[in-house]
C-alpha cells in the first residue's frame, strides 16, 4: 500500500467522509462496486478512494475517550438528514445510467436546476448523496434561492 492510497497527507489539509454504518461488506461493496470506488482497507476502518476524496466506514459505537459524550449510529429516517454526500460529475446523464445499471436507486433522473443539473439516490444505509454536473453556474447562471428565503 502506497502512502497516496490512504487519507494522509504530507502537509496540509485533506478531506474525507466518515459514515457509520450497519454492515460495513454491504457498504463497502456499495461504494465499491456501485459508485467505482477502490477499496483501500476492507475494516477497522473500511476506507474507499472515490476519485479524489476518500469514503471511512464504520460501524456505530458509544463513547471514546476522544469522543466522550458521543454515539455513533447510521440514520434512523432516510427522509431527514442533515449533511450529505456531494459528488461532483463531469457527465451527470452517462453516471446516471452506469450507476443505475449497477443497481443505484436514484430518487429521480437528473433535473436542470439552471446553475446545474442534479440528482440524489442513498447509500444502503440511508444517506442521500447528491450528484450534480455544474452547467450554468459555468456561466454565472445561478439556482434560484431556496423557497421562503427572498
Amino acid at each position: 500500500m502506497q502512502r497516496d492510497d490512504l487519507p494522509a497527507p504530507v502537509t496540509g489539509v485533506l478531506l474525507t467522509h466518515f459514515l457509520t454504518v450497519r454492515d460495513v461488506p454491504r457498504s463497502r461493496a456499495f461504494y465499491a462496486d456501485v459508485l467505482g470506488g477502490t477499496v483501500v482497507l476492507e475494516e477497522n476502518p473500511c476506507v474507499i478512494k472515490l476519485a479524489n476524496g476518500w469514503i471511512i466506514m464504520n460501524p456505530g459505537g458509544g463513547p471514546t475517550p476522544d469522543k466522550p459524550d458521543v454515539t455513533l449510529q447510521p440514520p434512523d429516517d432516510p427522509n431527514t438528514t442533515s449533511s450529505f454526500l456531494n459528488i461532483r460529475v463531469a457527465d451527470i446523464d452517462a453516471c446516471y445510467r452506469e450507476w443505475s445499471a449497477k443497481g443505484a436507486e436514484f430518487l429521480t433522473p437528473p433535473i436542470d436546476r439552471k446553475a446545474e443539473l442534479r440528482c440524489y439516490l442513498r447509500d444502503p444505509d440511508g444517506y442521500l448523496i447528491e450528484v450534480g454536473q455544474a452547467t450554468g453556474m459555468l456561466e454565472g447562471v445561478f439556482a434560484d434561492p431556496p423557497a421562503g428565503t427572498r
